[in-house]
């Protein structure tokens, strides 16, 4: 398969900064597109799979899958797009499309597996694919999201992860007008938690471990905030909530918030991997129908329902933009929580 080369930012090894290098990509095939990259959203995941927290991590590692540009060649098959339109990339560049799972729409769930957009396995190239931080993508049009015109693009970026990790929970989970929600923590995942619970008609509360917080998530659109450490104020919210958005991205303690949840309530965990301490006590879940879930971002399809939704609604990140050669120091800030609230990567300064 012909290929093209284009420069990137990437990590060599585990303790390497990242730092420019050029990369492969395929020339388009029937169904893909060749986008150039305008923005790309700095994730958590993106810091992981550098330095290889997760473990698995395939080197040169070029991380970034909050992807905005412009499309700039097209596959003679494609139909849903053309030369000189907008486009998105998310988390995923592919999957089965065979198993129950993607038939449904549910391509993050593909029982063999999706394909990610950086660190996954390259079916065509051979070797693994690299992600947004760099200039041109190429994905199949079945992976690739409208964009609405009227949204600044820069602050649509972290729609394509941060949105859709928040967004999919809230529609499984029939969030809307009259809905009582809360969200635990105010970061990436959180803030978008508040403003797309809002948007669906929900009455929001964050809960945070900070006073620091309050001015902000009331901006952002919560209606209350209740400090979590705060034993009155976490007493005067039992059963109050039909679902509680955990958004906190290490290990800690979820007992205190099951008691808030209401009968049949639900709290939904899309920021932690792995195992939960203290141990989840079931009394609670067993005197009210309370469950403990968890949720990984969204398909093709609800992500595209999403990006319409937001861009009907005016809604997008609050961002920090950021030159590329800023990476490395962007991931420092990051790991101290100090990014209001998420990077964006001004993809012209590669």
């Amino acid at each position: 398969m012909s290929t093209f080369t284009v420069k990137a930012y990437g990590a060599e090894s585990t303790t390497a900064d990242l730092k420019e290098m050029n990369i492969e990509r395929r020339d388009t095939t029937l169904n893909d597109v060749e986008i150039e990259i305008l923005y790309c959203g700095v994730c958590h995941s993106d810091l992981h799979t550098a330095r290889n927290d997760w473990g698995g991590t395939m080197y040169p590692a070029v991380p970034g899958h909050e992807i905005v540009g412009r499309i700039t060649k097209t596959g003679a098959d494609v139909t849903k797009f053309k030369v000189g339109d907008l486009a998105a990339v998310g988390c995923m560049v592919d999957s089965c499309g065979t198993c129950e799972s993607c038939k449904k729409d549910l391509e993050q769930y593909c029982l063999n597996g999706f394909t990610g957009t950086y660190n996954g396995k390259d079916k065509h190239l051979g070797g693994h694919t690299f992600g947004g931080y760099s200039q041109k993508v190429v994905v199949d049009q079945n992976f690739v999201l409208k964009v609405p015109e009227n949204l600044d693009l820069a602050a649509l970026a972290p729609l394509l992860c941060a949105g859709i990790t928040t967004w999919s929970p809230l529609r499984h989970w029939n969030v809307g007008p009259g809905s009582k929600v809360a969200v635990i923590g105010l970061g990436g995942l959180g803030h978008m938690a508040i403003k797309l619970a809002k948007g669906l008609g929900a009455e929001v509360t964050l809960f945070s471990r900070t006073p620091g917080k309050t001015e902000d998530a009331k901006q952002l659109g919560a209606d209350h905030v209740v400090i979590s450490t705060e034993e009155a104020e976490m007493d005067a919210v039992k059963g109050k909530f039909d679902v509680i958005i955990d958004t906190v991205p290490y290990i800690h303690d979820v007992n205190p918030y099951v008691t808030t949840l209401n009968i049949s309530g639900t709290l939904v965990l899309v920021g932690y991997l792995g195992g939960l301490e203290p141990i989840l006590n079931t009394v609670p879940m067993i005197m009210g129908r309370k469950s403990v879930a968890a949720s990984l971002i969204g398909g093709i399809a609800e992500t595209q329902e999403m990006l319409d939704f937001c861009g009907k609604h005016n809604i997008v990140s609050e961002i920090e933009m950021i030159k590329m050669n800023e990476i490395n120091e962007a991931y420092e800030r990051m790991l101290k929580s100090d990014v209001r609230y998420r990077f964006v990567i001004d993809m012209q300064s590669l």
